[in-house]
């Protein structure tokens, strides 16, 4: 089972994250390219593992477990990368630092959920907030090689705000729905 594709492109997520960090350090624009590539073939991954495994009838226990802690290690990392180099500084640390403590709270209100056999679908607007963290760090994490001609790194923390926002709104969503859930067993 851990052998199959699907798994095996979700394990490929974890697995750049060294690369992702380590290509920071390359000389010129390559610390901007390098981890821009890493990062939106990472993202690719992220598409095809869900869609082989269902076309394919792969799915499983395991993938569903690693596919969000595969998006959740990955992201924080380049979050917290950022921040370590200075392209996410002052007060755009406040949606980053939102981003980060919502992804640890829904990870333990899903789990938690879990023991209960109560699943927490993932919600359209949760679907918007996914996708403007992710253009986000795509453009914070290749900025910097266009920034003569395109200010990229504004467009960066432009949706890292939004992103920012959308996580909050989300994520009080999701806690209203946990504690929903708490409530009816402390009941």
């Amino acid at each position: 089972m851990l052998f199959r594709l699907p798994n095996l492109l979700t394990l490929s997520r974890i697995a750049v994250i060294p690369l992702l960090l380590a290509s920071f350090y390359l000389p010129g624009d390559a610390s901007s390219w390098v981890p821009l590539g890493l990062f939106i073939a990472a993202g690719i991954t992220d598409f095809f593992d869900g869609y082989l495994a269902r076309r394919n009838k792969q799915t499983s226990n395991l993938g569903r477990f690693l596919d969000p802690v595969a998006d959740k290690l990955l992201v924080s990392a380049a979050i917290l990368f950022l921040v370590g180099v200075d392209r996410i500084q002052g007060w755009s640390l406040i949606p980053a630092v939102i981003i980060l403590c919502r992804e640890i709270m829904v990870s333990g209100l899903r789990e938690y959920l879990a023991e209960l056999r109560v699943g927490m679908p993932v919600s359209r607007l949760a679907k918007w907030k996914t996708a403007a963290q992710i253009f986000s760090l795509c453009f914070l994490l290749g900025g910097p090689a266009v920034q003569e001609s395109f200010d990229a790194m504004l467009v960066g923390h432009v949706l890292l705000w939004l992103a920012g926002i959308l996580t909050m709104w989300t994520g009080y969503d999701y806690l209203r729905l946990g504690l929903q859930h708490m409530m009816k067993e402390d009941g």
